[in-house]
């Protein structure tokens, strides 16, 4: 009997998409258990925020695979459309509330209240969500997320005060992850999906790019993606 071909990727992101849901559905409930929780049992409230916080992580990279796939098909097309940019931002620090209060970090939301743009909002969501967990896990007791507009870009940024980019981080944020660490434990794949995803937002011959930087407003990392 002849055996079928069978496209291996197609598989694995229809994989990719069935377990992102299930993760998704583990979110919410491990959101309704801490409600109950929190009262009764602090290190229970604690050992579940850092649960919920591993699965959060998990559902991201497994977005980024299932949009990696879809850009190397051709098949991710930018739904854009006029959002409200602290609606998004604010949409992200609810979707992390549990582990940040759980690591006792105070975080920040700086954006105007009519502030307005075009562009993908579940990418762009997924980017700064991706970025936000990547920050809480190396911040020490402060974040600021904060959006503006910055030479007719968009310029969402996020500033925490752990210790820093690493060199060679710094040195290669805009190119392919071949080029991060992976034996430091860095496969730099959250900031490849970031640069891909900044790169496809043009406007008027105009391009989407992102920066790492050190110091900022606490001394420690910094993250800018800029939205044309």
């Amino acid at each position: 009997m002849e055996q079928p071909d069978i496209d291996f990727a197609t598989v694995l992101a229809s994989a990719v998409h069935d377990m992102k849901n299930s993760l998704c559905m583990l979110i919410q409930s491990m959101d309704l258990l801490q409600q109950d929780l929190a009262p009764h049992s602090e290190t229970a409230s604690q050992e579940l925020a850092r649960i919920h916080y591993e699965a959060s992580r998990l559902n991201s990279n497994l977005m980024q695979l299932l949009s990696l796939y879809r850009i190397e098909k051709e098949q991710l097309p930018l739904h854009l459309d006029e959002y409200f940019v602290e609606d998004l931002l604010e949409e992200v620090l609810i979707k992390n509330e549990m582990y940040s209060q759980q690591k006792q970090i105070a975080v920040q939301l700086e954006s105007s209240h009519n502030l307005c743009w075009f562009f993908d909002n579940d990418l762009v969501g997924n980017l700064i969500n991706d970025m936000f967990v990547n920050a809480l896990r190396y911040s020490t007791t402060q974040l600021l997320l904060k959006a503006s507009i910055t030479d007719d870009y968009l310029c969402i940024e996020l500033h925490d005060d752990g210790e820093g980019f690493p060199q060679y981080m710094l040195e290669n944020s805009d190119n392919s992850m071949m080029h991060f660490n992976l034996s430091a434990g860095r496969t730099g794949l959250g900031l490849f999906f970031a640069h891909l995803i900044a790169k496809a937002h043009r406007n008027q011959g105009r391009i989407g790019r992102i920066e790492l930087a050190n110091g900022g407003q606490f001394g420690g990392g910094v993250f800018r993606l800029y939205l044309p």
